[in-house]
């Protein structure tokens, strides 16, 4: 450990982090963005997790530690949220828009993600259920084996997908779509009241998703699992829980964009 480390590291966090707010010391700065680059490491790490081989890891997690730096910069120790579920968001965002930025998702992938996500979101809206893959591949004029493998190819996507960001109140209050199971108490009340809207929605979506993608979701988001592991405890191909993840996306973004939608209206 460094010498910032043995400075530091007894100190209560809560008096650092006031402490930083006051007076931006560049050293207890230093300190905080040690203490937490594991978490830079951890969040790369699920990121990974089904990006093609051409996205490196080591790529995700110099972008990620820029997203930390951003989080010890904007952290207000007094708002009811823990820095590292803060950091998180941050350094997951960070990843992604520089994800975004250099284009990593082929055109041709992204149009067919977009295609069947819109064919899943236009059946459900219109039948008021859940469709399961027969009916998708029907709509799409393809087989139900080749809808799975055109899953397994667009995972990808799914996993920026459900980390855009919302923009709540003033422009320095952003969220992010996962960030809504979050809810700090001193929001102004009008973002408040629509973070609890988009939360209720997700929660509600969720909750319809056939039972192994909610089983998928939950593991996921909420029990940090991998992809394999939730394999190993469904005891299906970690090939088969990508695909099942990125349909549950795609179902829980359709009903998101339309109450995105509803509340521009």
């Amino acid at each position: 450990m460094s010498r910032l480390w043995d400075k530091y590291k007894d100190s209560d966090e809560t008096e650092l982090w006031r402490r930083y707010r006051r007076e931006a010391i560049r050293e207890v700065r230093d300190f905080l963005a040690e203490k937490y680059a594991p978490l830079v490491k951890y969040v790369a790490g699920k990121v990974a997790i089904g990006m093609p081989q051409n996205v490196e890891f080591d790529d995700l997690v110099s972008y990620g530690s820029f997203g930390l730096l951003d989080a010890i910069e904007k952290f207000d120790p007094d708002r009811d949220i823990k820095f590292k579920t803060y950091a998180m968001t941050r350094i997951r965002g960070a990843i992604f828009d520089e994800l975004r930025s250099i284009d990593w998702i082929p055109r041709s992938i992204r149009q067919k993600a977009r295609q069947v996500e819109e064919t899943i979101a236009m059946l459900e809206n219109k039948l008021g259920h859940t469709v399961e893959d027969e009916d998708i591949a029907k709509e799409l004029g393809i087989s139900v084996d080749e809808l799975q493998s055109l899953l397994t190819k667009i995972s990808g996507t799914s996993i920026v997908s459900l980390n855009d960001i919302w923009y709540l109140g003033d422009d320095n209050d952003e969220v992010s779509f996962m960030e809504t199971l979050e809810s700090p108490a001193n929001l102004n009340p009008d973002s408040l009241i629509e973070r609890e809207e988009i939360k209720s929605v997700i929660v509600e979506a969720i909750r319809h998703l056939p039972d192994k993608e909610k089983k998928v979701i939950v593991l996921y988001y909420y029990e940090d699992l991998t992809l394999k592991e939730i394999g190993e405890v469904l005891e299906v191909t970690e090939s088969r829980i990508s695909q099942l993840h990125t349909k549950a996306i795609m179902r829980l973004r359709g009903k998101l964009m339309r109450m995105k939608n509803a509340l521009k209206k």
